[in-house]
């Protein structure tokens, strides 16, 4: 808090926990990512939506209806009619009441994608933000299996498209119905389904000895906490198991070895139906094996997926802090949700997505090697003389104008300072104008970029003086050529 009434007050300069401040690198690299995604939703025909930050909390879903202030999970606030609003937790549940609203002029099925900020009132940690950008790609009211597979093949393509190689990361497809088929003809409840649904999620983390101690009474971490399991029957546990396990080999040796494995129930062939339908549309795209593959131990943790679950993995090796083996993990997912709307309209309209964190795919592009071009600042023009400032912006202006970046320095520092400057700014070139260069209708351009290339090469810094390297005095007529010439050479 501050405290106006205290003069030798100073508050300390801190950014909140889970807000990241983030310089032009990272801003460049999450602009070019979302360009390149963005570019394939559009060839695929989905429509740009933006929808506003703020949605009214019941409209969100993420609180208690009796909580007194509905903030659990989201930044809520009461607005001046008393109606609670909060900050948009995800993209899906502004498109479901998006969607709602406008459903009688909006073309069906809707095919949309947005790009934006969400904020979670969360613990924040290592890698876990309260804000953050994230990318979402959705057909509302289409219940085919096959516009399913067009948002797997999609988020393929604009995964690759953003820089992940092609075989780097693949798309693992499961649908719930195989698993609730298979809880059903072993006599599972609804609390049990959910408890189910939740330890199988934790399969990559915990094994499948972890899991199974979650499908029967419970298990106890390292720490001494318990948590209650799903209640399941020993049998019945090894049948969930035996399901997750199911996974390896191509989409149609999957499929096969599913059918034996899930029981006979309708809702379960009902599934199996839509895995092959999924299956059959991706082949026909092009997805093939190395991209989408069915994996039975995707569920997706979400309540609210009702079908077709899908989750993007990362699966090159990369090294933790430590330098010892580690593994990425998911890096976007998404699935079918045929009732999100219905909480509007209390009709039924189905719908499916694909999400993923604009940052956390920035982080699995560092992860393969993809970094990127490195950042370049403006072309510099050093200051020499107050009497030249009009030529310095002058300078500049006819620099930006032939469409280059460029600044005068406009601090109070020596040369030796504004060269330093410069090259903190990693700018590719400065620009030198100084009484002699005025007189002789010149100008002195310094290569920074050849400069930090050769750098290494050069063992004394009486050699460095006498090599002047990248260097060069030109005709003022010359000044942008010059310039471009260096600019361009990366």
């Amino acid at each position: 808090m501050t405290d106006d009434n205290n003069p030798t007050f100073r508050p300390e300069a801190r950014a909140p926990k889970g807000f990241a401040d983030r310089r032009a690198a990272d801003i460049a690299a999450q602009k070019a990512i979302i360009e390149a995604v963005s570019a394939v939703y559009d060839r695929y025909g989905f429509e740009a939506l933006d929808t506003g930050g703020f949605e009214y909390a019941d409209a969100l879903g993420k609180f208690l209806p009796d909580a007194e202030r509905p903030n659990a999970g989201v930044f809520a606030l009461q607005d001046d009619d008393e109606q609670w609003m909060a900050l948009r937790y995800d993209l899906t549940a502004p498109l479901a009441r998006f969607a709602a609203e406008n459903w009688q002029t909006l073309p069906k099925p809707f095919r949309r994608y947005a790009v934006g900020t969400v904020w979670r009132n969360e613990k924040p940690g290592p890698g876990r933000f309260r804000e953050f950008v994230q990318c979402d790609a959705d057909t509302v009211g289409s219940a085919r299996p096959e516009a399913d597979a067009e948002i797997i093949a999609m988020a393929v393509e604009g995964l690759e498209a953003a820089g992940l190689p092609r075989g780097q990361a693949v798309i693992k497809i499961n649908n719930r119905k195989l698993l609730n088929g298979l809880l059903t003809t072993v006599g599972a409840d609804a609390g049990q389904k959910l408890g189910v649904l939740r330890a199988v999620d934790k399969l990559d983390r915990l094994g499948p000895d972890g899991v199974r101690l979650l499908l029967g009474a419970g298990r106890k971490d390292e720490s001494g906490a318990f948590t209650p399991g799903a209640g399941l029957s020993a049998k019945a546990a090894e049948q969930v198991l035996a399901f997750t396990a199911g996974g390896g080999g191509s989409r149609s040796e999957v499929l096969d070895r599913l059918s034996g494995v899930i029981g006979a129930s309708a809702e379960g062939e009902e599934g199996l139906l839509e895995l092959s339908k999924i299956a059959a549309a991706l082949s026909s795209l092009d997805v093939g094996e190395d991209r989408a593959v069915i994996e039975p131990s995707v569920v997706r943790g979400l309540e609210y997926y009702t079908g077709a679950v899908f989750e993007a993995e990362l699966t090159l090796d990369i090294l933790d802090e430590a330098g010892k083996p580690a593994r990425f993990g998911s890096i976007g997912g998404g699935g079918r949700y045929d009732d999100l709307v219905a909480r509007f309209t209390g009709e039924v309209t189905p719908a499916t997505g694909f999400s993923f964190g604009v940052s956390r795919l920035a982080a699995a592009l560092a992860a393969a090697g993809r970094t990127g071009p490195e950042r370049r600042g403006p072309v510099v023009v050093i200051v020499f003389d107050e009497a030249a400032m009009p030529e310095y912006f002058a300078v500049s202006a006819e620099l930006r104008a032939a469409g280059i970046a460029a600044e005068v320095y406009l601090g109070s520092s020596g040369m030796k300072a504004q060269m330093k400057y410069a090259d903190r700014r990693a700018s590719p070139a400065a620009v030198i104008i100084g009484g002699d260069e005025l007189a002789a209708g010149t100008v002195t351009i310094k290569d920074l970029d050849l400069g930090r290339e050769l750098a290494a090469g050069v063992s004394s810094n009486e050699q460095w003086q006498a090599a002047r390297p990248g260097q060069q005095t030109v005709a003022r007529s010359e000044l942008v050529a010059a310039v471009r010439k260096i600019v361009g050479r990366v």
